[in-house]
């Protein structure tokens, strides 16, 4: 076991991908959600496609999903303790001192057994110790920025990085002179990759594809409504108290969150009766227009089908939609600094969608505003166009070339 590191590292040189090669050893740092992890096996996966020979291991927390999914994916994790940067002065801010030491000096001890020759973070707790091991070590440094409002783990790693990719043009990281810094966009999961492959080839063929293995009418409009795994209060109620003006113009697939399907299934039995209402079973194709599930795994085939996504506007979600070009309404979630905000309003501004404030996301506001805009198919048309020409599509592939740049050894200069 490498001194510093936890009982979740592993350390055979003999497993994982890339391991006993003499390629570069890149490492990835990064974790703790989906929005993180996502993203870090993305480019992961680009760099052993373009280096099969290079090394690639990852630095992760043991509470995130990077415990589970980065072993999954086929690649070694070293784990360490997640550090909070302090908000206020508390118990934690006066513990923080010691406890970032603590990290940082874990993370050089990893950094130095794995010969690492790249560190790359993608925001979360575990990249701040991360960035100031590499600085202090003298590594090359690259980060990742998702957000259109930088979290404080990337505005610390940015100051010291030689490179930094970004999912928007303006996120207000202040880098070096020396620091190329550029709107590369998001890192797709393979799922939305290759969907985006097959709606630019035959956008038709991939919808009927979809649609039969949903149960839906391929023919007919789809409206995907989704509040994240979590759902949306005022998604759910406004679109489903609202059922009846909107099963007329399209079908509706409505991924309701955990545990929030019930409310939503009486509201819209109230509006237009149970047997209007179906979930995504082929098997049930016809017996309603309106279908209810709490999550959906496979969402890229809902967004193969969709003609409108009603949504939440987290960077992921915004950067996905864009790279698949659909028209989407974005309901910013009405908390913490205002990021999904920021994150949807280039996209708005583009003509790729539009923005509603989360108070004005009711049912009389789907009443009035949905049936006027799904009966203009030149303005969803337009829309469509404009968020796939916002979007990026191979941001995983630009971020592996210039991580090996880094390292000197995919015929790019050494830094």
């Amino acid at each position: 076991m490498t001194a510093g590191a936890s009982k979740e590292s592993v350390h055979d040189e003999e497993g994982g991908r890339g391991a006993g090669s003499a390629g570069p050893h890149i490492v990835l740092a990064g974790g703790g959600t989906a929005g993180h992890v996502n993203p870090l096996l993305s480019v992961a996966a680009a760099i052993m496609d373009r280096r099969p020979e290079a090394k690639v291991t990852v630095i992760g927390t043991p509470a995130g999903l990077e415990r589970d999914l980065v072993p999954q994916a086929g690649f070694e994790l070293d784990t360490i303790d997640k550090v909070p940067f302090p908000r206020r002065l508390d118990a934690a801010a006066v513990r923080f001192p010691a406890r970032w030491r603590r990290e940082v000096v874990r993370t050089r001890a990893i950094l130095a057994d794995r010969k690492a020759d790249v560190v790359v973070g993608f925001g979360g707790y575990a990249s701040a110790p991360a960035y100031r091991a590499a600085h202090a070590m003298g590594l090359p440094l690259a980060v990742h920025e998702q957000n259109a409002r930088a979290g404080m783990a990337n505005r610390l790693g940015a100051r010291w990085a030689d490179y930094v990719g970004t999912a928007y043009d303006s996120t207000g990281l202040k880098v070096g002179p020396s620091c190329l810094i550029e709107r590369v966009g998001l890192p797709l999961r393979p799922a939305i990759a290759d969907l985006a492959t097959k709606m630019e080839s035959d956008p038709a063929r991939a919808r009927r594809e979809a649609a039969r293995r949903l149960g839906l009418d391929p023919d007919r409009p789809v409206i995907l409504v989704t509040g994240g795994s979590l759902g949306a209060l005022n998604l759910n109620r406004a679109m489903a108290r609202a059922a009846a003006s909107v099963l007329p113009l399209a079908q509706v697939v409505h991924l309701t969150g955990k545990g929030k399907d019930g409310e939503v299934v009486e509201d819209v039995a109230g509006q237009v009766g149970r047997d209007q209402i179906n979930d995504l079973d082929p098997g049930h194709a016809g017996q309603g227009d309106y279908h209810v599930v709490p999550y959906l795994e496979r969402i890229d085939l809902a967004f193969a089908c969709a003609d409108l996504v009603i949504c939440r506007a987290g960077a992921g979600s915004v950067s996905e939609l864009t790279a698949l070009g659909l028209p989407a309404i974005y309901v910013p979630l009405p908390i913490g600094n205002g990021e999904q905000r920021y994150n949807a309003l280039p996209v708005v501004n583009a003509g790729g969608g539009l923005l509603v404030e989360d108070a004005r996301m009711t049912a009389d506001w789907v009443r009035s505003s949905l049936p006027p805009l799904m009966a203009d198919k030149g303005k969803l048309e337009s829309m469509r166009r404009a968020a796939w020409g916002y979007g990026i599509r191979d941001a995983a592939q630009v971020m592996a070339g210039r991580v090996l740049d880094l390292a000197g050894r995919d015929g790019g200069p050494a830094r």
